[in-house]
């Protein structure tokens, strides 16, 4: 293992943009990293606290800093530079390129990737969420034919995370109904999912991971236990085969991998992208 290495992802918004690249990037390497995001560094006066605070980790750690920025005004990102690290500079690596290929300028515009510059799509975000939270866990069941996907598992399998995360992310309408012992034991569909069949969308998961999860939510209980887990995985395997409900393991594959598999399984229509 090398030595530790400060990583800074720095923006003049909310930093998710550099986060989400910069990740991509860093699970290449098997290095210990710190991570620092220094979120709306829009002005130069920002920019030349965030060089100090880069400069002084220099200093202190003997080691370069890593700087992975977004930052769009030409002043700020030309003060940033300054600093002693290794900078990466996603503006300049991919917008510059697209200008001359283009032929036409950037609008240099900040915060358009998760701003408020279209009402429309923003509206579209928070209704898709709004409909998430309502529908989460079964807890209502009459707006299932406004649903664009109704996720079907056992408990904590990962159905409420990916329902918030398509919703957030593509503005997919996604609801989660859960499974429960005498569902499980009919060997039949709840009668609140019957109409919407082609709607469903099922999750499963090894039942030893599932043991894990559930017994750091309760320890030593019998809902935690593996013959449970694997009682409750079998049958509900068995149900979406039967029934032809496609469905997915998330044993191991992260939430962003799920909603991907969901997506290209069915078909789901994006109205964010």
């Amino acid at each position: 293992m090398s030595e530790m290495r400060t990583v800074f992802f720095i923006s003049d918004r909310t930093g998710i943009t550099a986060e989400t690249l910069g990740h991509s990037l860093l699970t290449q390497f098997d290095v210990e990293l710190e991570q620092v995001t220094l979120p709306f560094v829009d002005d130069v006066n920002r920019a030349q606290r965030a060089v100090e605070q880069i400069n002084q980790v220099a200093t202190e750690s003997g080691a370069r800093p890593i700087v992975f920025s977004t930052v769009v005004k030409t002043e700020v990102r030309d003060h940033l530079r300054q600093c002693h690290a290794t900078f990466f500079d996603f503006f300049e690596t991919f917008v510059s390129p697209l200008e001359r290929e283009l032929g036409v300028p950037s609008s240099h515009a900040i915060g358009q990737a998760h701003g408020r510059g279209d009402d429309r799509l923003y509206d579209v975000r928070i209704d898709a969420m709004n409909f998430a939270l309502n529908n989460d866990d079964g807890a209502s069941t009459r707006h299932y034919s406004d649903a664009d996907v109704i996720i079907v598992g056992v408990s904590r399998t990962g159905k409420t995370p990916v329902s918030i995360y398509l919703a957030l992310q593509y503005g997919i309408y996604a609801a989660n109904y859960p499974l429960t012992d005498e569902d499980l034991l009919s060997g039949r569909l709840p009668a609140a999912l019957r109409p919407y069949r082609k709607k469903l969308y099922g999750f499963s998961i090894q039942a030893e991971r599932l043991r894990e999860i559930r017994h750091e939510r309760r320890p030593n209980s019998h809902y935690a236990s593996l013959q449970q887990c694997q009682m409750e995985v079998a049958r509900a395997e068995g149900l979406f085969r039967r029934e032809s409900i496609p469905f997915v393991k998330t044993t191991s594959i992260s939430i962003e991998e799920i909603a991907t598999t969901m997506i290209l399984d069915i078909g789901l229509k994006r109205r964010l992208y």
